[in-house]
């Protein structure tokens, strides 16, 4: 059990890095989110159109395209649902551990074998799924949500169907098949990479005796390792803002309109259910095409071929530090 002192310390920590994280986090998801196309488009009458959404070629570029759109609210779009797994954590970390076990380490998990971590990982990505969703939604859609009203939240973010049947967010074509990739690559991959080439650092023995050459080597595998994860986590984000329905035949990844059904039944005839974060242009595009991804490898294809081979390695540079980190973690 922690004392006065360590929670003082665990809170302003936690307020600190969501502070940083949560508008850099932002405007990644909404860089990998926005939709792109490369050529023409054909509208659902078969006419062509040409695309008219935003071009945003880098992170720092939709950072400050987002302030200068919708401010510092816009920043902090996504900040409640993160704010709340936190919260959720920290006091799991205040009543079950003590100071030496609250530690943040990216892509590691606690010892207990290599199955015993991938294990471990996957199921605590099935836990934090709901909220990785609702999450990743708050980010990219283009109203204004309220900052305490998650009744009110829910029906922009989640359809009808969504809400009467909430298991079904984990059935979303290919979803979970990109998570449980990207934990399985991390896991029996990277970590046996690192294990295998850096024993000493694996086994917390220092830097003293591990080999440049060694640690070279595991750079570039580590560097390579970007060109698997990258394209994985573009398409768990684009995979995660498209919404399930009913009917397949309105399964689009669009949240331009948003839940009207939803909104009207708990805002009625409110013009404030309608109300727009940006006063006149959205920050991203979002896909808008009557046929959704269906799977994991669908959505890849059809990344490629509708935005180019560039889309699936946006901010790519964020994840290569991941991929490195892992042999100081």
């Amino acid at each position: 059990m922690l004392g006065l002192f360590d929670m003082i310390v665990l809170t302003v920590s936690l307020a600190i890095s969501l502070a940083i994280i949560v508008p850099l986090t932002g405007a990644i998801v909404r860089f990998r989110a926005n939709y792109n196309p490369k050529g023409l488009q054909l509208d659902p009458e078969g006419d062509v159109q040409p695309h008219t959404g935003p071009i945003i070629s880098s992170f720092f570029a939709m950072l400050k395209r987002v302030y200068d759109i919708e401010g510092w609210s816009g920043l902090y779009k996504g900040l409640m649902p993160t704010l709340i797994s936190s919260l959720i954590i920290t006091a799991f970390l205040i009543v079950f551990l003590d100071d030496n076990s609250i530690r943040h380490r990216p892509y590691t998990a606690p010892s207990a074998g290599i199955l015993g971590i991938l294990f471990y990982s996957i199921f605590a990505m099935l836990l934090s799924l709901p909220q990785t969703v609702i999450t990743d939604r708050a980010i990219t859609t283009p109203h204004k949500l309220p900052w305490f009203n998650a009744a009110y939240s829910c029906r922009i973010l989640l359809t009808p169907t969504e809400r009467r049947r909430p298991w079904i967010i984990y059935l979303t074509p290919g979803l979970l098949a990109a998570q449980v990739a990207h934990i399985s690559y991390v896991i029996l991959i990277l970590r046996s990479i690192r294990h295998l080439i850096l024993p000493e650092l694996a086994a917390q023995a220092g830097w003293r005796d591990v080999s440049l050459l060694r640690l070279s080597l595991f750079f570039v595998l580590a560097l390579a390792s970007t060109a698997v994860l990258t394209p994985l986590e573009v398409i768990s984000i684009r995979l995660a803002i498209q919404r399930n329905h009913a009917s397949a035949e309105y399964n689009s990844v669009s949240q331009e309109g948003g839940d009207t059904e939803g909104v009207t039944e708990y805002a009625g005839a409110n013009e404030d259910a309608t109300e727009y974060a940006g006063a006149n242009e959205d920050v991203i595009g979002l896909r808008t095409d009557r046929a959704p991804y269906t799977g994991l490898i669908d959505c890849a294809k059809t990344i490629v071929e509708e935005e180019g081979w560039v889309a699936l390695y946006r901010a790519w540079w964020l994840t290569m530090l991941g991929c490195v980190s892992g042999a100081f973690s």
